[in-house]
This record gives C-alpha cells, sequence and structure tokens, in this order.
C-alpha cells in the first residue's frame, strides 16, 4: 500500500548520516557463515510462493498469484491487521544456537483470505491513537501477484532462517488459519503475550510506478489512550537499524526514494501494530509492488529469500547486541 498525505513523519535530518556509516559498518562486518546458512535454508525451503511470476496455474484452476479476482491497488489503506484470535501453530522445537531461549514473533502482514471477509476486517479497532479498520486486504502487483502471499511466503523464510539458530519463532496467523486478520489490535498483542524479544510485521508497498525501494517503519513516541510506545521507541529504532543495513546488503535494494529522505526509516504514530506493541518491533516495507523494477524482485523466490536473510540477520544482530 502506499503512504500519501500527512500520516507519516519524516525522520530527524540527522539520521541520515548516522544510518549510511551503520550501512557500511554492517557490511564490512558480513560474516560468510551467515551466507552459507541462506543458501542451505533456501535449497530446504525451496520456492512455496512460486517462482518469478503469479500467472502459474494452481490445483484449483484460478492463478497461484491470486486469491480470488486480482487485487486492485490500495494507496489510501496503510495500516496492517486483521480479524479474529489465530490458531497458533507451535514453532518448531529450538535446537543449539545463539538465539537460543530468544522468542521472535513474525508478522505477515495482511492474511490471503482477507478479500472475502470485508465486512470483518473493516470493522474499526481502538489503535490507541484512535480507531481504524480490523485489516486491509492490502495491494498486489500489475500481474496479481498479492501482497498477502508475498508476506506469508518471507515470513516462512524468515522462521526458518531463526530457527536454524535456535530462536522460538511465532508467527500471527500462518494463511489458512485464522480464515482473515487478525486485527491489528491482535496482531501486538499476540507479540505482547509472547513476551517477544523483537516483532516484525512484513510487508510491501503499493505506491506509484516508479517510487522504488524499501522502508523499515519505527514506531513514534505515543502516549495516547491504551497506547504507549515510549518503552519500546529506541530498541525499536536500533532493531530497525539493523534490518535496514543487513537488507541493503543481503538483497541490493536501495533505501526508499520517495519515503524516508534516502534513510531507509520512515517514524510513523499511526498504526495501531506499533502503538499497541509493548515489545521491540519494526514494520519492513520490502518494495513496491506497483513499480515493474520492484516487483521483478518480489515476485522472484530467490530474492524473496535474499530478503528473508536480511531481516534475520538485521534480527540476529539486534539480540545478541553486536
Amino acid at each position: 500500500m502506499s503512504y500519501q498525505g500527512p500520516d507519516f513523519d519524516v525522520p530527524q535530518p540527522e539520521r541520515p548520516g548516522r544510518l549510511r556509516r551503520g550501512l557500511l559498518t554492517v557490511a564490512l562486518a558480513a560474516l560468510v557463515p551467515g551466507a552459507l546458512l541462506g543458501w542451505l535454508v533456501y535449497e530446504a525451503v525451496g520456492d512455496p510462493g512460486g517462482s518469478d511470476t503469479a500467472a502459474r496455474p494452481s490445483a484449483s484452476g484460478s492463478p497461484s498469484g491470486s486469491e480470488g479476482p486480482l487485487l486492485p491497488p490500495y494507496p489510501g489503506q496503510d495500516d496492517k491487521g486483521g480479524g479474529s484470535s489465530p490458531t497458533r501453530k507451535p514453532s518448531a522445537p529450538a535446537v543449539s544456537g545463539p538465539l537460543r531461549g530468544k522468542v521472535v514473533v513474525v508478522d505477515p502482514g495482511h492474511n490471503p483470505g482477507n478479500f472475502r471477509h470485508t465486512a470483518e476486517i473493516n470493522r474499526p479497532v481502538d489503535i490507541g491513537t484512535n480507531r481504524k479498520e480490523c485489516d486491509t486486504t492490502g495491494t498486489s502487483t500489475n500481474a496479481g501477484y498479492s501482497e498477502a502471499r508475498f508476506t506469508l511466503d518471507v515470513a516462512h523464510r524468515l522462521r526458518a532462517l531463526l530457527e536454524a539458530q535456535g530462536a522460538t519463532v511465532k508467527l500471527t496467523h500462518d494463511g489458512d488459519s485464522p480464515a482473515w486478520g487478525p486485527c491489528v489490535d491482535e496482531r501486538a498483542r499476540i507479540g505482547n503475550d509472547a513476551h517477544a524479544d523483537a516483532a516484525v510485521s512484513i510487508h510491501a508497498d503499493g505506491a506509484a510506478s516508479g517510487d522504488r525501494g524499501f522502508h523499515v517503519i519505527l514506531p513514534g513516541a505515543v502516549h495516547s489512550g491504551s497506547a504507549d510506545t515510549r518503552p519500546i521507541v529506541s530498541a525499536s529504532r536500533d532493531l530497525g537499524e539493523r534490518i535496514a543495513g543487513n537488507f541493503v546488503r543481503v538483497t541490493g535494494e536501495a533505501p526508499s526514494n520517495y519515503l524516508g529522505g534516502g534513510t531507509g526509516l520512515v517514524t510513523r504514530r499511526d498504526l495501531g501494530g506499533l502503538n499497541l506493541s509493548t515489545v521491540p518491533k519494526v514494520f519492513i516495507e520490502c518494495g513496491n509492488m506497483r513499480d515493474s523494477k520492484d516487483a521483478a524482485s518480489l515476485t522472484s523466490g530467490a530474492w524473496r529469500q535474499k530478503a528473508a536473510q536480511g531481516i534475520s540477520e538485521g534480527i540476529v544482530s539486534f539480540l545478541r547486541g553486536s
């Protein structure tokens, strides 16, 4: 989805230099074992989201990239969530590794079934500062590869990478359960109830063609109603900067050319998934699905593996404090 209008806060001007220095430092500190681990996991996971297009027929006879009708762009819809409480699938047993004992919540944006439940996802929920719709359907590429399908595929790859390092990983939903949602307030609550050491919500944008690149959304300082992000703002920024730096290095995707002033970081105070979080949490918009060049990356299984690797290495860096 796109972020048009005054619903975002431009990062402070001193940040660009700091992030560029951070990106260079992370790039120089890249470890070969991390890349090897990513390749091994990719070989194991394969390309469950399909290969480089969304047009391959599924078993049901419909295009595998569209869960029903092709989704139109939703430039005005910019929160991330959805409906009922999920039946959480257990994480694989933790193995020995540097993240043993750490809990990570991965939130795949939207849900492939949302478009069948418009009444439910349009229901307003409390996000602390005001009320907002429970969820949206998300956006899609011009060829119909949906954001919900993209986010779930990257989430599965990310889960495999983190579990291989010993982390306990919880998904807010797993595509088929629940059938829609969960709502933005519930997505935040899942991370809070898990006492997550880090939480990441995965998305792809739906901005105008020509708008390219990724950006990481950080929580702003909010103290209103049921929302109080002040305890997590600093840690969330640290998490976001580490993810941004590693995402650049691993994927080669440039920071957004339309938001964030070239830093790849945007601060917002209007997203329930961030406002209601009591654990360090960020969103990442991995690219713009409505731009043909970004879409070519987002629909590539090999690139999605790199995206998961970049996010994973940012989380590992944050949790290890290195």
